[in-house]
């Protein structure tokens, strides 16, 4: 499949929602309002075409069973944070309720003082999936993902609930790739604050899917978000936050006040 072929998206036209396949600056639609049809064949085209600036973009992922992040999983990370390296994955989860997608705003809550971006790539599952042996073989592609953090919130917390969960602290999207990415990048405000190859991850994705099936089912449509490299660094209201994946997209969310949220700006 090539890569044109290999980008799916969810998108809103008017009032209608449905799955496309993007290719350059066109949408495909297709046969279904919901990515899981995509993830288990159940999708075909339907024979209209949209020019992807007249769309809105909407989260690619339907409400996943879980969300499922990695931490200090870069060896840049790791010196940045002044940890050692673990030997297994160090996991947490988000709600779904704090997806968010293109263009949807990062709420910062009252109650921090603190709250940092986390460029990331993640997975999606495509497949009921239960201790993996190969774990590439579970994967059903890959998406932009942003694990917005209250790091103020997380430092005085016995565990990071709190701190990774509030509404719109899971940006994710635009599109999901069928192809494996290599590299994240995230700019604030226009400026490149975090660059890093995968490659210099401890634990890839097959390695990450295979733990992480070991301890629940994972469902299709489930997402699992890979860690974040070196460079972290507090957001405030009115920034922008870009997380780039290559062979995906940018994901660029708007950064507003729990006070302007309330009122309706």
């Amino acid at each position: 499949m090539s890569k044109p072929e290999a980008l799916f998206g969810k998108f809103r036209a008017g009032n209608a929602e449905f799955v496309g396949r993007v290719v350059g600056d066109e949408v495909i639609e297709l046969s279904s309002k919901k990515i899981i049809d995509v993830i288990e064949g159940g999708a075909s085209e339907v024979g209209r075409t949209h020019a992807a600036g007249d769309l809105r973009t909407l989260p690619p992922v339907d409400m996943p069973s879980k969300i499922i992040c990695v931490g200090l999983n870069y060896r840049s990370h790791i010196r940045e944070m002044k940890w050692e390296t673990p030997t297994t994955p160090i996991i947490f989860m988000k709600p779904s309720s704090a997806i968010v997608g293109q263009g949807d705003g990062i709420v910062l809550p009252s109650v921090s003082s603190r709250v940092d971006y986390e460029g990331e790539s993640a997975v999606i599952i495509g497949k009921k999936t239960r201790n993996a042996v190969d774990g590439v073989k579970a994967i059903f592609g890959y998406t932009c993902f942003n694990d917005v953090t209250a790091r103020d919130l997380q430092k005085h917390d016995p565990d990071w609930t709190r701190s990774k969960g509030f509404d719109t602290f899971a940006p994710i999207g635009p599109y999901l790739s069928r192809e494996a990415p290599s590299r994240v990048t995230t700019r604030l405000n226009g400026n490149v604050v975090q660059k890093a190859d995968m490659s210099d991850r401890v634990f890839d994705d097959a390695a990450l899917v295979e733990y992480v099936s070991g301890i629940m089912t994972l469902e299709p449509g489930d997402v699992i978000a890979t860690g974040t490299p070196s460079g972290i660094s507090p957001i405030r209201a009115g920034d922008i936050v870009e997380v780039e994946v290559d062979g995906i997209g940018t994901l660029r969310n708007p950064v507003t006040s729990d006070e302007e949220h309330r009122g309706g700006r």
